[in-house]
């Protein structure tokens, strides 16, 4: 009888966990993702309204296209990074023609800081990767 108590026990308890991790982990859609970027820029870069408007647009404009893009089962690895590549320059020149000059500034400063961190995770990763080691 106490085996059975204790195995339904676990079990319950290994589906509720199983079931937290997926529930929180829903798609956001395009506009939810363009909202979310949007409001982040505006509150790093004190935005008008007006600039927020446009930079909403852009941003939306972006996701809408990259959604599109990860539907094609295309299986050109480069060809997808260089679409993604060039999708990032025509909406970072597209938000800089929205932004004024001090706001220009910070968001150079926040993309460099932005590679940086990224370079830095890359390098860690080589280091901390056990296939790159050499054995001794």
């Amino acid at each position: 009888m106490k085996r059975i108590v204790l195995t339904l026990a676990i079990a319950i308890i290994g589906l509720t966990s199983s079931y937290a991790q997926t529930a929180g982990k829903q798609k956001m859609t395009a506009e939810q993702k363009a909202e979310k970027s949007t409001a982040k820029l505006e509150k790093t870069l004190t935005l008008t309204a007006d600039q927020k408007q446009k930079i909403y647009a852009v941003e939306l404009d972006k996701y809408k296209q990259s959604e599109a893009r990860h539907k094609q089962n295309s299986a050109d690895r480069k060809a997808k990074r260089d679409q993604h590549i060039t999708l990032k320059k025509e909406t970072d020149a597209k938000i800089d023609q929205v932004l004024t000059a001090d706001q220009k500034k910070k968001m150079e400063d926040l993309r460099t800081a932005k590679k940086a961190k990224m370079q830095e995770r890359k390098d860690n990763h080589k280091r901390s990767n056990p296939a790159d080691k050499v054995q001794e």
